[in-house]
């Protein structure tokens, strides 16, 4: 029910953190992964990692995922190398910290294409390929897709909106056979949150305290979760949002 032999995914944000744990877990189940970053260090890395599991070392390409022709060149050239495509993620996301009044309107709206439009260009670009023979598209959320956060208002919202699209998706492709679901990672140790860390120094002692795991989670933590609902085991699920998170979102 797992095996993904004969499968090709790609993973945008995929050089590094949760993007990397995810695309060496599709790797290890036998697709084909195609990994998506805009630092070609990173990308070199992490495609040497990848190698390391079986030997195939798949494609990494540097691309803008908020800008829509380089999103349908990045598809085109998966395909083009490839013959087909069954699988994305959707991971690309960054955040920037402050008071709701501090944003200026260009920072909104980064905030915004990188978090959430980025997931729909991808998948609108996608979707002619996935139609074809059915496909899995997984999208990237957050604990703040559930919760506000008085120091990421627009990431919040973005990853708010990233849980309506997945179930938009899901309604609208399921008759193509495509399944549309969502993964919302708690506090996980990153590059993304260790500057949460120094900007807010009792974050660790509070996520530790509402954490019923007792401790933040690692990248590879999202792999299972990742796994199966890419795989043919989750094939009569979608529109689903599964918090992994130790418990996080549960407590209170």
């Amino acid at each position: 029910m797992f095996d993904l032999s004969n499968k090709v995914a790609l993973v945008t944000g995929g050089n590094g953190g949760i993007g990397l744990a995810m695309a060496k877990a599709l790797h290890s189940a036998g697709a084909t992964v195609a990994i998506v970053g805009r630092d070609l260090r990173k990308n070199d890395e992490a495609s040497l990692l990848l190698s390391s599991v079986n030997g195939d070392p798949g494609l990494a390409l540097v691309a803008d995922t908020t800008d829509e022709r380089q999103v349908a060149a990045m598809v085109e050239q998966v395909v083009s190398h490839y013959g087909r495509l069954d699988i994305v993620i959707n991971n690309v996301g960054t955040n920037d910290r402050k008071l709701p009044q501090e944003y200026s309107l260009a920072e909104w709206n980064a905030l915004i294409s990188i978090n959430l439009t980025t997931a729909f260009l991808v998948s609108q670009q996608v979707f002619p390929q996935l139609a074809r023979n059915g496909g899995k598209i997984l999208n990237v959320g957050s604990m703040l897709s559930l919760f506000g956060s008085a120091m990421s208002a627009p990431y919040a919202a973005a990853k708010g909106g990233v849980v309506q699209l997945t179930k938009s998706l899901a309604q609208a492709w399921a008759k193509d056979g495509i399944q549309v679901n969502a993964i919302l990672p708690g506090w996980i140790d990153t590059d993304l949150t260790a500057g949460a860390k120094v900007q807010i120094p009792e974050l660790h002692g509070r996520v530790l305290a509402r954490t019923p795991a007792g401790r933040w989670g690692k990248p590879d933590d999202l792999a299972g979760a990742a796994l199966f609902l890419c795989s043919p085991a989750a094939d009569f699920i979608t529109g689903v949002v599964l918090p992994v998170d130790g418990g996080y979102s549960s407590n209170g």
